[in-house]
């Protein structure tokens, strides 16, 4: 019989938050992306931690998911999971369905001011960036670092809002998304 692991045996190193605290960022989240208004980096978000949710994916995965990986007939998503890529097959609930909805009304918006093809990438940037000090136009394809800093700054916002009333949330959205995916395990 093994023990469970302690903090000092686990692989990584931070704690994840509880599935509570994880489902009051959900609810949080989606709810502000369904109202009248919301912004568009709200929308985006909602749909990642939806995503997350109900997959289970890192960002690397949702990086690569495409508009193509989603049948929303069947609520149903198709995400490349690790480095090798398997793909699986995840339904998604009925919540995180309309997060996607908003999210693609919200992303065929973003890409009207591009020009030539519009791009498949399912995670687009929704004001315009800089790289290495050139303007990027907002609904190209977002990178890591860009849902990285985006995740920071729900944090350091909602953080500010609930001082005092909860538990803060950690900048590592991994520490959420552990949450989610130690209820998969067996």
């Amino acid at each position: 019989m093994t023990s469970p692991p302690t903090p000092a045996r686990t692989r990584y190193p931070r704690p994840p938050v509880t599935l509570h605290e994880a489902e009051t960022v959900w609810r949080d989240l989606a709810s502000a992306a369904t109202a009248d208004g919301a912004k568009p980096e709200t929308v985006r978000l909602a749909v990642i931690v939806g995503l997350v949710r109900c997959t289970g994916a890192r960002y690397s995965d949702l990086l690569r998911c495409t508009v193509d990986s989603f049948d929303l007939e069947e609520g149903s998503v198709v995400v490349q999971h690790g480095k090798h890529r398997v793909a699986h097959e995840h339904l998604l609930d009925d919540s995180a369905l309309v997060v996607l909805r908003r999210w693609l009304v919200v992303r065929d918006e973003l890409c009207v001011e591009l020009e030539g093809s519009v791009p498949r990438a399912l995670l687009l940037t929704v004001h315009h960036t800089h790289d290495n000090g050139v303007t990027v136009a907002a609904g190209l394809p977002i990178t890591r670092q860009g849902l990285v800093l985006s995740w920071r700054r729900f944090v350091q916002r909602t953080n500010a809002r609930h001082a005092g009333v909860r538990p803060p949330l950690p900048t590592r959205f991994e520490q959420v998304r552990r949450a989610w995916a130690a209820t998969d395990e067996p």
